[in-house]
């Protein structure tokens, strides 16, 4: 497990947590002594490695070959955990702890900040599990890795369920992936074309669509069947991958719906739209 993320965000507190969770934790350690603790024979046991920008010999290039070179090797399962925030709430952070930021020791944390998630932009995009900081305190922060990693029957099995565009290729470490390209499509309608799927009108548009409802109850069927298995093979989480064209109507909202029909259910079920990070201020609307 690679555990990494922008200064600020929450990389150490999630690392401490882990650890806390039985899971032995090793923190800056120099990309060239990965691929040498690897060599050893497998132990069975999980391994959470954190790595930022600061980590001797870091490049997001070098990182993401060497998750590539795990995920090759069957003897290990790799996941890639980022913990991202805000920008806003990041220059907050350093301007309260009057630190420097480690990208701009002589400039403005804004100037530091904006390097380095421009650094760290290519492995955002190829997490395995996203958790957005900006609105948690440290001990929410714990409480949501809990659901991630803590296998207690207390925490159960947590899911994500996320949308994507196949247009920009499909997600890495998904469980699950469902293509809702067949679905009637909002873009051709110009009214509803610059919306996503979290608006009603979007909504509504796709579930006239004749099939949606067959669909949705079958897939819902579907999964609702098979996540108490993989539950009890010990799974502490599973993604689900909802993808159409662009990524931002027919995907987002069956995930959304497919989400919310899960935690009535009372499933841990958290959320992502990849799209959505991809759009600026004035772009699609919610």
């Amino acid at each position: 497990m690679i555990v990494t993320g922008p200064a600020g965000a929450g990389r150490t507190t999630a690392i401490k947590a882990i650890e806390d969770f039985g899971v032995e934790v090793i923190d800056n350690l120099p990309l060239n002594l990965i691929d040498r603790i690897l060599l050893g024979p497998p132990t069975g046991q999980t391994l959470a490695i954190g790595v930022d920008s600061r980590t001797r010999g870091f490049s997001s290039e070098a990182l993401l070959e060497i998750v590539d070179n795990m995920a090759n090797n069957s003897n290990y399962t790799p996941t890639l955990l980022y913990l991202d925030c805000r920008a806003d709430t990041l220059i907050r952070r350093f301007s309260e702890t009057r630190r420097r930021h480690p990208a701009s020791p002589d400039g403005t944390p804004s100037l530091g900040i904006q390097q380095e998630v421009e650094l760290l932009s290519s492995l955002r995009d190829r997490a395995d599990i996203l958790i957005d900081t900006s609105e948690l305190s440290p001990n929410q922060l714990r409480t949501e890795l809990a659901r991630w990693f803590n296998k207690s029957e207390d925490c159960g099995l947590s899911i994500s369920v996320q949308s994507f565009s196949y247009k920009r290729g499909m997600p890495r470490g998904v469980d699950m992936m469902i293509d809702c390209r067949f679905l009637r499509n909002p873009h051709w309608e110009s009214a509803l074309r610059p919306l996503t799927g979290l608006v009603p009108a979007v909504a509504a548009y796709v579930s006239e669509d004749p099939i949606f409802e067959p669909f949705f109850h079958k897939l819902q069927d579907f999964v609702e069947l098979l996540l108490p298995a993989y539950q009890a093979e010990g799974k502490a989480y599973f993604s689900i991958g909802m993808g159409c064209t662009g990524g931002q109507h027919r995907s987002v909202f069956v995930a959304e719906k497919l989400a919310a029909a899960l935690a009535e259910k009372g499933w841990m079920v958290s959320t992502r739209h990849k799209e959505m990070e991809h759009w600026p201020a004035g772009g699609a609307q919610k």
